[in-house]
């Protein structure tokens, strides 16, 4: 057991479950906006899918702690590399001009820790209810928790969207330098595959980052409508 902890904290340990930890909440990130562009299909759909997710309380929180784990797990683990790459060189660069990297490899601290704040926000608008907690507290038809209005009217303020759609441009950064490196971090990065990685990587956010600026921006300018108003 102490060895297996020395490994996991030794550079190459902590590079390996900084690499498994982004790669769980890249699949996260990935499943969540495809789960969410059900928004297109109606109310109804929308409600029913949150509906199905809310009814499973046991399997929802052991995800959401598993989830949470792994983003502690994931900053933990970042920062001590950050560190050690500092201490490696305590005296820094008189002029640095980047070559090979590119702004999301050197930017992945700062768009890191902004994602953090924004998953806090997030959590507090949509699980919490923090955040226009009178749309929190619609309810459907059907009785069920109208999470479609709840959306669809929270992305209606500017306020409220605009730091959304700051958080894609983040996202897509992170995600595009992130993805492209697991492959390194697992062992599996080869100079003849380095295009294909990194043109993954860019992919990879795209997609993730396309699915959800959608989502926003049609509740932003009504091409999605409300299912119900509140006054």
């Amino acid at each position: 057991m102490n060895g297996l902890s020395k490994a996991l904290s030794s550079t190459v340990g902590t590079k390996f479950s900084v690499a498994a930890t982004g790669a769980l909440l890249a699949i996260f990130v990935l499943g969540h906006m495809a789960g969410n562009l059900q928004i297109f299909l109606g109310p109804d759909t929308f409600n029913h899918y949150a509906a199905t997710l809310q009814g499973m309380p046991g399997p929802l929180w052991a995800a959401r702690i598993a989830l949470l784990a792994a983003l502690l797990i994931h900053i933990i683990g970042n920062l001590k590399l950050w560190g050690r790459n500092r201490a490696a060189r305590p005296v820094a660069y008189a002029s640095l001009e980047p070559i090979q990297s590119t702004v999301s490899s050197r930017t992945m601290l700062l768009s890191g820790a902004i994602l953090f704040a924004f998953i806090v926000y997030h959590l507090a608008h949509f699980t919490l209810g923090l955040v226009h907690p009178n749309f929190y507290s619609l309810m459907d038809s059907q009785g069920r928790h109208d999470v479609y209005s709840m959306v669809v009217l929270g992305f209606r303020e500017p306020l409220v969207a605009m730091p959304y759609l700051v958080a894609m441009v983040l996202l897509f950064l992170h995600l595009a330098h992130g993805v492209a490196s697991l492959f390194q971090s697992f062992g599996v990065r080869r100079p003849a595959w380095r295009d294909g990685m990194d043109m993954f990587g860019r992919l990879f956010a795209i997609a993730v980052v396309a699915g959800n600026v959608a989502i926003v921006l049609s509740c932003l300018v009504g091409v999605i409508a409300p299912f119900q108003e509140v006054l």
